[in-house]
């Protein structure tokens, strides 16, 4: 069976080239980079070269790129430590009701210990309104924390003017971009951004290993304790194998980036297009061109999500839904509820995700196949008439 792999927002696979350079350090170059002797300082090297790399694809300073387990460890660093560090001048965070639970738990975990939190809503875009910013901030606000854009719908926030809103107001902001860091231009220094998460497995690049810019000047300590690594902002043997393969993979998407970008916008249009068309009471969710490219996610009348996902994996098509009901819950994404729809139809949801390798081919596909599915799951559904229902 051809399979189809459109799930790159979950996770990506190595790139060849990132593989090939991360060898070396699981064989001979195995050095700690605190040792002093030979390897030591070759593993040192490397990962210098890796954070320069990074540094290059947001436009930031070597010095300011510090390496994590993850977008996970580097949104719980950024978000708890900030808060702790800066306690003094206030206990009043915001976020947005459409956070990655990375995000969204951490903000919940602080406000559970007495900090303040308020979850802006979006629209039904999924867009955080730059004005409810504005109203929402607060003499103790000292932190806003705002995704770059979504993981589920796709939908791009404006960053910089957010965080110069938030600046504006007395308060850091902090973005969680690791749906973006590779895919769209990014530049910190621009975008008044003071603290970013990225992940490498999303770019083509390992996974366990991330990293969290912090701009120069901002307080925050460190939360992991033990050695001296990561200029003393992140404890513990440095995993240079996957930072190598993260570094690789950043310099690789900044050098495809604009083309890649193209191809994915192309061909994500051609297969949210041909769903709209083939399949009635379609509901696309997310920004319709403010998006991230290649992502593509719609909504089901009648039907539910986990079963869609089940009879596309049978076709070898590999996606996921919004719904949470594959994790063991019943309740339907937060995002799709955030940005206005029922219940009943944010369990109906598929996200499809594009990468590099997808092809016309598998866009065509998944088109065959996919109206298909709708169409079988609906005529089991009691709540489908054959087409009459609103």
């Amino acid at each position: 069976m051809k399979e189809i792999y459109m799930d790159h927002s979950a996770t990506t696979p190595v790139d060849r080239e990132v593989f090939e350079a991360m060898i070396p350090y699981y064989t001979h170059e195995y050095g700690n980079p605190s040792s002093v002797h030979a390897k030591g300082r070759t593993a040192k090297k490397a990962l210098e070269k890796a954070r320069e790399q990074l540094a290059s694809l947001i436009n930031a300073t070597p010095r300011e790129v510090f390496f994590t387990s993850g977008g996970t460890e580097a949104d719980n660093q950024a978000i708890v430590s900030y808060m702790l560090t800066n306690a003094h001048r206030g206990r009043h965070l915001i976020t947005s009701a459409i956070e990655h639970h990375a995000v969204l738990d951490t903000c919940e975990h602080l406000h559970k210990n007495g900090f303040d939190l308020t979850v802006l809503p979006v629209n039904s875009l999924g867009l955080v309104e730059p004005e409810a910013l504005r109203k929402a901030l607060r003499p103790d606000t000292i932190l806003v924390t705002i995704m770059h854009a979504n993981n589920e719908i796709g939908t791009i926030q404006p960053i910089a003017e957010l965080a110069s809103i938030a600046h504006q107001g007395g308060a850091a902001f902090h973005t969680d971009a690791v749906q973006t860091v590779g895919k769209l231009p990014i530049d910190v220094k621009a975008m008044g951004i003071d603290m970013l998460s990225a992940s490498s497995h999303k770019l083509y690049g390992p996974k366990g290993v991330g990293a969290l810019y912090i701009k120069k000047g901002t307080r925050i300590k460190n939360i992991l304790y033990g050695g001296p690594q990561e200029n003393k902002m992140r404890a513990g043997t440095e995993n240079i194998p996957g930072i190598v393969g993260f570094g690789q993979a950043a310099e690789l998407a900044q050098s495809r980036m604009s083309d890649l970008a193209e191809y994915l916008n192309g061909l994500g249009k051609r297969l949210r297009d041909g769903i709209l068309e083939s399949i009635p009471h379609t509901i696309p969710t997310g920004d319709p061109e403010n998006r991230v490219p290649g992502i593509v996610s719609v909504c089901f009348r009648f039907v539910e999500g986990e079963s869609i996902l089940l009879m596309l994996d049978s076709y070898g098509i590999m996606a996921s839904s919004g719904s949470a009901c594959t994790s063991g819950s019943l309740d339907p994404s937060h995002v799709l509820l955030a940005i206005g729809l029922p219940h009943e139809i944010a369990h109906g949801s598929l996200r499809l995700t594009l990468g590099k390798d997808n092809s016309e081919d598998d866009v065509n596909d998944v088109l065959e196949v996919l109206p298909k599915i709708i169409g079988n799951l609906r005529k089991m559904s009691p709540l489908y008439n054959g087409g009459g229902s609103s």
